[in-house]
């Protein structure tokens, strides 16, 4: 009984969250696309598609990750591994990309240097911030290769946390935190983003 009063409180708060998402998605389109349908996958999954006028973005969708906070288990689990909510942007390009590239932003890494002052509490650490760095399966590399470069400095500027391009659908798709939406200045480039993002294919197209 308890664990049904659990379920049913938060399936509807994340439901309202769902709600004021698809608000700041379709804020952020600012009037070049708009939200044609939407579905719930799971009590923590909410999926909806778009439709833009132009043949940037065909096929496309948003797939928004909640925390599961009707689900004991699996919200202890996040909070645990600290996932964090997230918003999926995918879609075809009207082209297909002649090349796979997959963008994952790590911010930082560090080191300890060891104990200092007999307390292992008390640590001095090296921050670094790493550059970019390309992993391809490719036999010759191209080191002007202008989609995967270009990709790789629009991620570093922007709070996009992984970037996906292939040959088949979905083509192209974009991760940020579901957050960064709730600031409207972040929010009204988000459009912007996702077109620097895809643009970055269009020299390659097959």
């Amino acid at each position: 009984m308890a664990l049904g009063g659990w379920y049913v409180l938060f399936a509807a708060y994340n439901r309202r969250r769902g709600a004021e998402a698809l608000r700041w998605v379709q804020s952020a389109c600012a009037g070049k696309g708009r939200i044609v349908g939407f579905r719930w996958l799971n009590s923590f999954r909410l999926h909806a598609h778009l439709q833009f006028p132009s043949r940037s973005f065909e096929n496309a969708r948003v797939t928004l990750k909640f925390c599961p906070r009707a689900l004991p288990v699996h919200w202890i689990l996040s909070r645990v591994h600290k996932q964090k909510e997230t918003l999926t942007f995918e879609a075809d390009l009207g082209g297909s990309p002649n090349f796979r590239l997959d963008v994952i932003r790590h911010r930082w890494c560090a080191h300890s240097r060891g104990v200092v002052a007999r307390k292992r509490d008390e640590r001095e650490w090296d921050i670094y911030e790493p550059g970019p760095i390309v992993l391809t399966t490719r036999t010759h590399w191209k080191e002007d290769s202008t989609p995967e470069l270009n990709t790789l400095m629009t991620v570093r500027q922007q709070d996009v946390l992984q970037v996906r391009f292939r040959p088949e659908s979905p083509q192209f798709s974009a991760t940020i935190a579901l957050d960064a939406l709730n600031d409207p200045r972040a929010a009204a480039g988000f459009l912007t983003t996702l077109r620097e993002l895809a643009a970055g294919a269009s020299a390659h197209r097959q």
